[in-house]
């Protein structure tokens, strides 16, 4: 029967074909749902609304009123001088930088703001404001103070003694914040690379100031009549980039674990299957975490649960979409109902009694979805409000977290008495497990008393594992939903390379069965699956939110820091990749990595195609520099293997290309090895 409607449904060429959208039953199970009630979805939208070609390649200007200029490539490419200007004379590699450093200010701005709000509520917390937030990793604390300049041991009489915890928090809360507008100095946490990278970052003049004068600077710049060098526009857009990941990014998530804990591996599901028809399910949205961390306490709590059985439900379901689910997944366990583009079908499946978001990444036609069932669709930060006339805004205020988590839990429950009779929820979930970090990297891999990056670089110089590569970022509707995050993850592991993920290519990783340690030995190479069958880890290791990239920039300085693999990132075997991508923060996440010395390579496109020079600028010339360069292949076997030649490179350069032969040794052979 299925079949037959997809047929059907498949002949009207304003509608996506279910099968050709996902590699995700579920998702194609509710797409054809939304087809048969005539509920339009991105997934149809990306059918009729076809990209500007002009904008793809990256060549329009509209930063002033004579534009937009748009400056087509000639057929046939371009033979001899390139004579193309805009009104005002700008080129097209002016025009083509002016666009992707504005696509870096955007995407700093959204994680560094996310950062500010963390830093806003920890500073509440410091200052004894809020009773609802508390200090749950003192260890992480004591362990980022130094960063700051904050002492932990004070001498009184001759004697080191621990100081204050209170006095320790209230001052790193003050530092933290003053990295959004100190009026002097550098971000503190770009100490925190290896020496190496410092060194580059400081000569080449691109040592990040504070984040906001970086991502205004961008602006300013960009403004019609400023700065007209791509070189030097591209030289502010490494600094605005280096102030997210190694600043607001980084700021944010270890102020989340100080306060909300540590992520440390644990169990859980993902997938639309994880909402449950006889329980009230509310569906958490967006990125930041200080709102769903209350949610998760008040859902939890008796109160709510006892509220909801006498409203008729079994229980309370919370489930996350996008990088919110990623947060309280790996602090929780609250199993991730899906991928961006998902967060329509959650709520077609009838059983969403309130979706609650914050900010980005949230569609405004969530709306209209919801008007078509009984659907609570919440809006809570001031700077994210809809403005359709069915969507409530209940402003979340940290100093009234818990009142206000409550009041839009209470409102779920009531609202699963109004259900409609077509509930269809897809039986579809996959088992993962989830929430590594540096820490627990760590941990696993070098036990409780031998807790040390020394095992993964040893078993990266013999070879089980050939390299490591970081897969992140989101989806898009103009590539097949998940299947360029899932077929590349697949190659890398086949080929030995084990996978740090973060975001919607998390989750995605997750539904297709990759989060699990039985992976290992059904996708793995045998080295990998050694590896990951010893000490019991997936091959594709879950590090969190896309803020949570920055777990994967101190995890690459840690391997640095354990020797025997040169003394920086870019001498490393490792790569990076977000073949989904369709953010502004994917531009700012890549070149922070770029510009940390580490191979970037994007999947889709790159709007760089009208501006030859700069992208040659990017994906050649940029290594000279850093170490690191972008690169872009929609083919996800094709891309893998750029990723896997590239980590070949590093090992060759590092002199680890020829597989070590094991040797097993007994005590003589030992005793004469510590006499040479």
């Amino acid at each position: 029967m299925a079949d037959v409607k997809e047929k059907t449904i498949a002949k009207d060429p304003k509608l996506a074909n279910a099968r050709e959208a996902s590699i995700d039953p579920a998702t194609q199970e509710m797409l054809l749902r939304a087809q048969e009630l005539k509920i339009d979805t991105v997934f149809d939208r990306a059918v009729t609304m076809k990209p500007c070609a002009i904008g793809l390649q990256g060549i329009c200007c509209k930063n002033c009123a004579m534009g937009p200029c748009r400056l087509p490539l000639p057929k046939g490419g371009i033979d001899g001088e390139d004579t193309r200007k805009g009104l005002c004379g700008a080129t097209a590699n002016t025009i083509c930088a002016r666009n992707f450093i504005r696509m870096i200010a955007a995407g700093a701005a959204a994680h560094s703001d996310h950062g500010r709000s963390v830093a806003e509520v920890f500073l509440s917390v410091a200052r004894k404001e809020t009773q609802d937030y508390k200090i749950k990793d003192p260890i992480k604390l004591l362990d980022i103070a130094p960063h700051f300049g904050v002492a932990t041991t004070v001498e009184v009489d001759g004697k080191t003694v621990d100081r204050d915890l209170d006095e320790i928090a209230l001052e790193v809360a003050e530092a933290a914040y003053n990295e959004w507008g100190k009026p002097e100095g550098t971000l503190n946490y770009i100490k925190r690379a290896p020496q190496a990278l410092q060194e580059k970052w400081k000569r080449e003049g691109v040592e990040p100031r504070n984040v906001d004068r970086e991502i205004v600077e961008i602006m300013h710049r960009t403004h019609m009549g400023v700065d007209q060098d791509y070189k030097n526009l591209m030289k502010q857009g490494t600094r605005a980039a280096l102030a997210d990941g190694w600043g607001g990014s980084m700021l944010a998530t270890d102020l989340q674990d100080v306060m909300f804990g540590t992520p440390s591996p644990l169990q859980s599901e993902v997938n639309l299957g994880v909402m449950k028809e006889d329980h009230v399910n509310i569906i958490v949205h967006g990125h930041e975490p200080v709102l769903s961390e209350m949610i998760v306490a008040a859902a939890q709590s008796q109160e709510m649960v006892a509220y909801a059985q006498e409203k008729g439900a079994k229980g309370i379901q919370l489930s996350g979409i996008c990088c919110t689910a990623n947060e309280v997944l790996q602090r929780h366990g609250v199993p991730p109902a899906g991928t961006f583009l998902q967060q329509e079908l959650a709520i077609i499946t009838g059983a969403c009694d309130a979706m609650v978001v914050d900010v980005q990444c949230v569609f405004q036609n969530l709306a209209n979805v919801a008007k078509c069932f009984h659907t609570k669709l919440i809006t809570t930060h001031p700077i994210a409000k809809m403005e359709q006339e069915n969507v409530v805004h209940i402003e979340f205020d940290e100093h009234h977290a818990m009142e206000d988590a409550i009041k839009i839990v209470k409102m779920a429950i009531d609202n699963f008495q109004n259900r409609g009779a077509e509930v269809m929820i897809p039986r579809h979930k996959a088992a993962q497990i989830a929430g590594f970090g540096v820490e627990s990297i760590r941990y696993h891999l070098g036990g409780s008393f031998r807790g040390d990056y020394y095992t993964l670089n040893d078993n990266i110089i013999n070879g089980r594992i050939r390299g490591l590569a970081g897969i992140v970022g989101c989806n898009n509707a103009r590539t097949k939903h998940n299947e360029e995050h899932i077929e590349i993850m697949k190659e890398l592991i086949k080929n030995d390379v084990l996978v740090l993920t973060t975001g919607c290519s998390a989750i995605a990783a997750g539904m297709h069965g990759l989060l699990t340690p039985g992976a290992a030995s059904v996708h793995c190479g045998p080295g990998l699956a050694e590896v990951c069958e010893t000490v019991g880890i997936p091959p594709v290791l879950h590090l969190g939110s896309c803020v949570d990239n920055s777990r994967i920039l101190l995890a690459a300085t840690e391997v640095v820091k354990a020797g025997g693999l040169g003394n920086d990132i870019s001498d490393l075997p490792a790569a990076g990749s977000a073949p989904e991508w369709m953010s502004e923060k994917a531009i700012s996440i890549g070149q922070y990595f770029v510009a940390s010395g580490v191979y970037v390579v994007f999947g889709y496109h790159m709007p760089l195609e009208g501006a030859p020079e700069f992208k040659d600028y990017l994906y050649q010339e940029m290594e000279k520099i850093y170490g690191g360069k972008w690169d872009c292949e929609p083919d996800p076997i094709k891309h893998a293997h750029k990723i896997i030649a590239h980590i070949d490179a590093k090992r060759k350069a590092l002199g680890i290309d020829k597989a070590r032969e094991r040797v097993l040794m007994d005590m003589a052979d030992r005793q004469a090895l510590a006499m040479e």
